[in-house]
């Protein structure tokens, strides 16, 4: 099997096959949007893929490309703007195909210190972003909700062996606007998720964190979580203020900044992100606005040996990696086994230059403006919340939820765009996410004329 002897498809025509397959993809412009199709319809169309013995490279292969994947939405498309979408450059797409070649296991530094070395790089990059200090390290994890875990697992680790005897602190705190990893990484760890209202502008704030953490017993709590970039509007909480009152009751400070801390990159806004420097642990998503392909978080911390025994999973057949002084990714998160998911960033990254990158975040960052500019100047349209980032939210004047997801579905069925609504204290409305710099002012203003 491994070596194709029996099949009717060589190794070498299969290689060609699937290349030439990944290069067109690649080459497409614009690429298509394509629709979900429903399990009758898919079964109607793929049929059984799994045979005792097998379709061949050729069928399976077609498959694919003329049923499978057109029943997949293209997350890399321009008119994309729904949940935080995925352009990857075709650099790092590429690279990926590299990885999953290479056979790499990107856990431990005995087996892929090359690796290992390329994905630290890219990580010193996004810590020297943040202001953090020059031991900090951590490691690429599937993305956000495990990397938010992981964080909070070492969080508590260290606030349960700083606590006085007998004291067990079980709290964490966040904004309502906390992404919903931070809710279920409590129900995981059983802690107590501790919400923290906002100000007006959705934002958590230092002086409302310290009411609610004196409320409750500094002493109870083990994390707090601000976020750098919320999913729903883009917020960047006040990580200065927050910072502040972690410092003072000894908390651990963690800044979740899956979707927005790739902001961090771009001159225009880094002033949003003033304190972020203080944080203990720090995530972003690469596969969201840094332009990598999924799966891809990165994982910071800022002392990373208080992570590594948090997270070092000690076994017989683990001596020779547990014991040894190199740096083991798998030892600063939940989770053993690891691709080297960060080395199609690193590849792009080493490609194209951080200068790239930076223009690339500010070139989203001013189409956002102009849909934001865009919808005050129409009388139809109305802003929700001055924008932040790349997420505008906005409603249309008169519009029920029912029109809104009339609208969405037309967009896709007419294969537009994919713009699904989104909802705020019970109102349904809409949101633009772009992260895609292939989005333009001219794909704005088709998706806002649609709404006339």
């Amino acid at each position: 099997m491994h070596g194709f002897p029996d099949d009717n498809t060589s190794l070498g025509d299969l290689a060609r096959i699937v290349l030439d397959y990944s290069k067109e993809r690649l080459e497409l412009d614009p690429v298509p949007l394509d629709r979900p199709l429903s399990p009758e319809e898919l079964g109607q169309q793929a049929g059984e893929t799994i045979t005792p013995h097998g379709l061949g490279g050729h069928r399976a292969m077609d498959l694919f490309a003329e049923v499978l994947a057109p029943a997949c939405l293209s997350v890399d498309h321009p008119r994309y703007l729904s949940f935080i979408p995925c352009a990857p450059t075709e650099a790092a797409a590429m690279f990926d195909l590299v990885v999953g070649a290479s056979s790499i296991y990107g856990g431990s530094w005995l087996e892929g210190s090359g690796a290992v070395y390329a994905e630290n790089q890219a990580l010193r990059w996004l810590a020297d972003l943040a202001g953090m200090p020059a031991e900090a390290g951590g490691v690429f994890v599937p993305g956000g909700t495990i990397g938010n875990l992981s964080a909070l697992v070492a969080a508590r680790w260290s606030a349960r062996r700083e606590a006085t005897e007998g004291a067990r602190p079980f709290r964490v705190a966040a904004s309502s606007g906390a992404h919903s990893s931070i809710g279920s990484a409590c129900e995981v760890m059983d802690a107590e998720f501790t919400p923290v209202p906002t100000d007006d502008g959705g934002r958590l704030t230092g002086s409302r964190l310290r009411e609610v953490v004196l409320e409750h017993g500094p002493e109870n709590f083990f994390a707090v979580v601000a976020t750098a970039g919320t999913t729903n509007f883009g917020t960047v909480d006040d990580l200065a203020g927050v910072g502040e009152v972690c410092r003072e009751f000894g908390i651990w400070f963690h800044v979740d900044g899956a979707y927005g801390g790739a902001g961090l990159a771009a001159p225009s806004v880094r002033r949003l992100y003033d304190g972020i420097e203080h944080c203990d642990s720090f995530i972003v998503d690469p596969h969201k606005w840094l332009f990598a392909p999924f799966d891809c978080c990165a994982l910071l911390y800022r002392t990373p040996a208080i992570a590594r025994a948090a997270h070092t999973q000690h076994a017989g057949y683990l001596d020779v990696l547990t014991e040894a002084p190199e740096w083991n990714p798998t030892d600063y998160s939940v989770g053993l086994t690891r691709r080297a998911r960060g080395l199609p960033l690193w590849f792009s990254l080493a490609t194209h230059g951080t200068q790239a990158y930076a223009d690339a975040v500010e070139r989203t960052l001013s189409v956002a403006a102009f849909a934001a500019e865009e919808i005050e100047r129409r009388e139809e349209l109305e802003l929700v919340r001055p924008r932040e980032l790349t997420v505008v939210v906005f409603r249309r004047r008169g519009w029920s939820p029912e029109d809104y997801k009339r609208w969405s579905d037309r967009l896709l069925e007419q294969q537009v765009g994919f713009v699904v609504p989104t909802s705020h204290e019970g109102e349904t409305l809409a949101r633009f996410a772009i992260v895609n710099p292939q989005t333009t002012p001219e794909d704005v203003l088709t998706l806002l004329d649609s709404m006339r």
